[in-house]
């Protein structure tokens, strides 16, 4: 098998843009403002959709971001399909895709009726959302959805050790990715019970400590929506927060555009990618393609250059660890319904895309999908039932050296893997 070094060059323009945009945030907050990023803009064919980034981009190595993005002007795909105008909305009601949605885009609407009950999905954030429970029975009763709360045992929110009593300080830009990974985790797994794990600070340490809580209390299906720069440190942290047989980890790609991170790049997790998700006149009814807002704005990928390729993954372009191996919707344009009331960010309905969704949609259709087997890494199952996916053959994320890497085709490619989800096939084994 003839392989080729990691893009070295395209890895360095990453970090540029990432220290640009860090300098950016740093002078935000020198003069008082408190938004991690300026709003970015993305054409959805008949109106522009503004977006902002929840949370701050990270300063150093070992410090991650959540990829969560916040709609804040335009009309989503979603307003257009329904007519709606962007001012009918403003919070007072959805102005995204919905569970209905969601279910019907990636062939799931009787396995979320009928599937999950007894099962638990994990959700790993930093800082505290005081209002994380009674935002997510707003959202559940909204869709019609079975209560979800710490009363009836479907709800837990515990700090990263355990603790239901000392949990860290609350955060307005992560409460926001909170309530959208809460919300896609009820959309797609509603008969599914969800523990929320929030870790003291946005360091890799504590994120990986709180990985760790959610497996100890008996999560087989953990989602991550955050990521941050590559470092030689990768391997000791996989060995140390993700390496866990029989359970499924899923890590956001990224809102960067091409180029790798971590801890998608971890060889024991599924790594997400995003899409831009449509309506068409298809059989299915939907179509994708790679999420793509500008040459800084989309789903991430490329070939890592730390960690080691898994077995399972058999493209020859990258001697490593590929990024990523599946993807669901993440455009803001085309982006999902959540609600949220904390902090400056929570304003009640909202709109929200990134990496930060696809990750817990995808968290989700394994927990559908049953019980991983002992010993095994759920990452591997795509691999080996490639035709129970979506193959999302068009877009790009950007420009690299090795056309797959940055650039969709049929079969396996970089930014969205091998396809989204059809059906529960591609994540049994």
């Amino acid at each position: 098998m003839r392989t080729t070094p990691p893009d070295s060059a395209t890895t360095r323009r990453r970090w540029r843009r990432v220290a640009s945009a860090v300098t950016a945030a740093a002078a935000l907050l020198l003069t008082g403002l408190t938004t991690s990023a300026q709003a970015q803009t993305a054409d959805t064919g008949t109106a522009k959709v503004t977006w902002t980034r929840s949370c701050a981009l990270p300063r150093h190595h070992g410090q991650m971001a959540c990829n969560a993005l916040r709609v804040t002007g335009g009309r989503t795909a979603f307003q257009q399909q329904h007519g709606i105008s962007a001012q009918a909305t403003e919070g007072s009601s959805p102005s995204g895709y919905g569970p209905a949605d969601l279910r019907s885009a990636y062939g799931l609407t009787s396995a979320a009726a009928n599937n999950g009950s007894g099962r638990t999905i994990a959700i790993v954030d930093a800082y505290d959302d005081p209002n994380a429970e009674s935002d997510l029975a707003a959202y559940r009763s909204h869709y019609g959805l079975p209560a979800c709360t710490t009363a009836n045992g479907c709800f837990k929110k515990v700090g990263q050790t355990g603790s239901t009593t000392s949990l860290p300080t609350p955060d307005s830009g992560w409460a926001g990715e909170i309530s959208l990974d809460l919300d896609m985790a009820s959309a797609v797994c509603p008969n599914c019970h969800i523990t929320l794990v929030e870790a003291k600070s946005a360091s890799m340490a504590n994120l990986g400590t709180a990985v760790n809580e959610a497996v100890s209390l008996g999560a087989k299906y953990v989602s991550n929506s955050y990521g941050g720069g590559e470092s030689s440190s990768d391997a000791s942290y996989d060995s140390a927060y993700f390496n866990h047989p029989g359970v499924a980890i899923t890590v956001s790609a990224g809102d960067a555009g091409y180029g790798a991170e971590y801890p998608a790049a971890s060889k024991y997790v599924t790594a997400v990618g995003g899409t831009r998700l449509s309506t068409s006149s298809t059989t299915r009814g939907w179509t994708e393609s790679v999420w793509r807002t500008s040459s800084t704005e989309g789903t991430g990928s490329g070939c890592s250059a730390y960690d080691t390729k898994p077995t399972w993954q058999t493209d020859t372009g990258c001697a490593k660890r590929m990024i990523a191996d599946v993807s669901a919707v993440a455009d803001p344009a085309t982006g999902v319904s959540v609600y949220d009331t904390y902090g400056a960010d929570g304003q009640g309905w909202a709109t929200y895309g990134g990496t930060s969704a696809s990750a817990p949609i995808i968290a989700s259709v394994y927990a559908l999908a049953g019980t991983p087997s002992t010993g095994s890494y759920p990452s591997a199952f795509p691999y080996a039932n490639t035709s129970a996916l979506n193959d999302v053959t068009s877009g790009s994320n950007g420009s690299c050296t090795t056309s797959y890497y940055c650039t969709a085709r049929t079969g396996y490619d970089g930014p969205t893997g091998l396809g989204t989800p059809e059906g529960l096939g591609a994540f049994t084994g």
